[in-house]
């Protein structure tokens, strides 16, 4: 195809909704930004680092790529307009991977009502996708990670440690044996459960709509969990200058479950994952206490609670949890 005819092909499977006044085939795209502000946020995935393409297709990979940012865009209070994607690829790659590539991408989205309006292609020798979002805030004030207070109270929504547990099932070479040793009884239950863990991690499902009414609630910091609960929520009190105490999570994942998933896959995995597993993109935000009723209606739960002090700690036992989930360069 060469790259102009990769282009070609790629363009002709996005097309441009009402936001977009200038979409590919310029040397820029142009978007409306009707609140005035641009929200902008930029992710990267390496292949053999962030995905795998005997794991995943190039659908699941586009969707994913547009989901780490997408989520970005939620985690500031406000709905992404559109999408910029660089893709290095080996010169071999097969046109039909380029193709899901772009289909993902594009689906993913379309969730929120945003279009992939440009970027740029290279040749590499392994896939390299970067992505980068562009929001609107919709009249909104950003929600940063400075802003939590004393007295707020500390809120999730989205998955907690699903991703993990899908990447450690992808990772565990004799699963299928240790499911299928498993009682007959409860083997259906935790195939399910794997399967969704799997599916989570390929593709995750950021709450994307939380985000805006986060902030619409007064929430007073707010970031994505894409390094884990504890290290995110560390972020928080980091810029804000404050301690977090988390409740007892271990209800996260049903307790049968937990244990007969723990048999499959080790001892402690399932609290860990919800603690510190990343890529599930769920947001985690900190909100007066007073809006805390009404955050219920939107499916947002209650995990903690913002204090004086510093670091992330339990609230059982006043413990510091310390970040053990994936970080870059360690």
């Amino acid at each position: 195809m060469g790259e102009f005819g990769l282009i070609d092909a790629v363009v002709a499977r996005l097309p441009s909704g009402p936001g977009v006044l200038l979409g590919p085939g310029d040397d820029a795209a142009v978007v409306a930004a009707p609140d005035g502000r641009v929200v902008a946020t930029t992710d990267v995935l390496v292949e053999g680092v962030h995905f795998r393409r005997d794991w995943s297709t190039a659908y699941d990979v586009g969707r994913k790529a547009a989901a780490a940012n997408l989520a970005d865009v939620a985690a500031m209070g406000a709905t992404a307009t559109a999408l910029l994607v660089g893709l290095a690829a080996p010169a071999d790659l097969p046109l039909e991977w380029a193709l899901g590539l772009a289909d993902g991408l594009r689906d993913e989205a379309a969730l929120v009502g945003a279009s992939v309006v440009g970027g740029d292609t290279v040749t590499s020798d392994r896939v390299v996708v970067s992505v980068t979002a562009l929001g609107d805030l919709g009249g909104r004030a950003p929600v940063t990670r400075s802003g939590a207070r004393p007295g707020d109270v500390v809120v999730v929504v989205g998955s907690l440690g699903w991703s993990a547990l899908g990447l450690l099932a992808l990772s565990t070479p004799d699963l299928d044996v240790r499911v299928a040793a498993l009682p007959v009884a409860g083997r259906a239950r935790v195939e399910e459960a794997l399967a969704r863990a799997v599916a989570l991690h390929l593709r995750p499902e950021p709450p994307y709509a939380a985000g805006p009414a986060l902030a619409d609630l007064g929430a007073t910091a707010m970031c994505d969990v894409s390094d884990g609960l504890v290290a995110d929520a560390g972020h928080l009190a980091e810029a804000s200058g404050v301690r977090i105490e988390l409740d007892d999570l271990t209800g996260e994942i049903d307790g049968d479950l937990r244990d007969v998933l723990e048999h499959v896959l080790g001892r402690g995995v399932a609290d860990h994952a919800v603690l510190h597993g990343g890529e599930g993109h769920a947001l985690v935000a900190t909100l007066p206490s007073a809006a805390l009723v009404a955050a219920e209606v939107h499916g947002i739960r209650r995990v903690g609670r913002v204090v004086e002090g510093a670091g992330v700690v339990r609230c059982a036992d006043g413990a510091p949890l310390a970040p053990q989930g994936w970080r870059h360069f360690s």
